[in-house]
């Protein structure tokens, strides 16, 4: 219980995490919590719009994939060119002694590997809330975002998440709220 007790811990570090990337494009914070969080909806999504894909391995996934983030921080694609992290050791170290150890070592090496549909579903996944969250930066006008989206559309393996990727961009990311510009908006309430 114990060792479970600290995986939780563990885990919970990543509210703590900063995704670094924002620091380039100049606006936007998130953590890697905050990323895994979204990505693990968007993991849902795709894997009910595939077909023979294992909705649930994707949401595992999708969960997993920045785990070892907790202990090796989160790396940018600046930072990258410079520094080199073993996330394998990561993966084992925080996997043993774990009795669920082996469940997160093989998902996350199945990741790793993206061979499989779950696995290409969950890594478009992680570049779709990426996609979301440059869409959202270019509607409050980050003029840098554009560019960053052009490079995060090329990383998109499935044609799903290309056609989820396009609904994105041309749609409007504070409309799922602000669409009906009715009087509600003037008197708080329905017309009775």
């Amino acid at each position: 219980m114990k060792r479970i007790a600290n995986f939780l811990f563990e885990a919970g570090m990543l509210k703590r995490t900063p995704r670094t990337g924002f620091q380039f494009l100049g606006s936007g914070s998130e953590s890697v919590a905050e990323h895994i969080f979204r990505t693990v909806y968007i993991g849902y999504a795709l894997g009910n719009m595939a077909q023979d894909a294992d909705t649930g391995k994707i949401i595992k996934m999708c969960l997993f994939h920045d785990l070892p983030e907790a202990r090796t921080g989160d790396l940018n694609y600046v930072n990258k060119k410079y520094v080199k992290t073993d996330e394998e050791k990561a993966v084992n170290d925080l996997a043993e002694g774990l009795p669920f150890g082996g469940d997160i070592k093989e998902l996350i090496g199945e990741f790793m590997k993206a061979e499989s549909i779950e696995a290409q579903l969950a890594h478009d996944a992680d570049q779709l809330e990426l996609i979301l969250c440059l869409k959202e930066y270019k509607d409050l006008g980050n003029k840098y975002a554009d560019e960053w989206l052009s490079f995060s559309l090329k990383r998109l393996k499935t044609d799903i998440a290309r056609s989820l990727a396009e609904k994105i961009l041309e749609t409007d990311s504070s409309l799922w709220w602000f669409e009906d510009k009715s009087d509600w908006w003037i008197h708080g309430r329905d017309k009775e």
